[in-house]
């Protein structure tokens, strides 16, 4: 991160009262296990996704919400309420994942004959999944969906919030908005994790830009018997996959 903004950050952080969000991706869903795309697929919490984000909760600090947003799909819902049970949640449709279109709920081996497919999981631009969302109108919908969030929680003084959602959704939101910059695929994110944002009026309506602060949720004080904890782990083995 530059110097110059860490030193345009700490003045204004003094001068006006600054924005608290969390950015949170939901557990472990159905099909995610076999590596399939799901989108707007309605899968819920596995078990397992559950007992991980029980534990996650018990052993480490999530920030605390005044006020709580999510996705309408079941997996952003239940986590919402695993991470947050005493907090009522907005749903906001433009918080849902992108939409695969034909290659929803299909994993790369089902799709590797699939003309398209290797063109798109290349990165070929313009190359869209058949009956798919453009990348250009997920990135649109998400931000300004993000933009009203933002806006609405300066307007009304809601100092502390969280947004349950979706991976995809987090990677495009911090491209956008997130400080330092860095491209999608560097904000890679395990499930029931995330990054604490730290949005400072004048800098957000002169710049729609935002301080990536933090891992999400905060690890605790460290144990002798436990010297890594739960969070660092995900984010550990997060990092491994990303080497292989």
């Amino acid at each position: 991160m530059p110097a110059n903004y860490i030193r345009r950050s700490e003045g204004n952080a003094i001068a006006m009262k600054s924005f608290y969000i969390a950015l949170i991706r939901h557990g472990l869903c159905e099909g995610e296990t076999e590596g399939r795309y799901i989108g707007h697929t309605d899968a819920p919490l596995t078990g397992e996704g559950r007992r991980q984000l029980d534990a996650l909760r018990g052993d480490c600090r999530y920030p605390e919400a005044d006020a709580l947003f999510t996705s309408p799909l079941a997996r952003c819902r239940e986590s919402a309420a695993l991470l947050y049970p005493d907090n009522a949640p907005i749903e906001m449709r433009g918080l849902i994942e992108y939409y695969f279109g034909e290659y929803e709920n299909k994993s790369p081996a089902e799709l590797e004959r699939h003309p398209l497919f290797a063109r798109w999981i290349g990165g070929e631009a313009g190359v869209t999944p058949p009956f798919g969302e453009a990348l250009s109108d997920f990135q649109a919908r998400i931000c300004d969906t993000f933009v009203k969030v933002v806006d609405g929680l300066i307007k009304t003084g809601t100092r502390r919030s969280a947004i349950v959602t979706h991976g995809g959704v987090i990677m495009a939101l911090l491209a956008a908005f997130g400080l330092p910059e860095a491209p999608m695929h560097e904000w890679l994110t395990p499930s029931g994790c995330g990054y604490t944002l730290r949005v400072e009026p004048s800098l957000w309506m002169r710049a729609r830009k935002c301080e990536v602060m933090s891992l999400v949720p905060g690890e605790p004080e460290e144990r002798e018997d436990d010297p890594i904890s739960k969070e660092r782990s995900l984010w550990l083995e997060l990092e491994e996959t990303e080497r292989v």
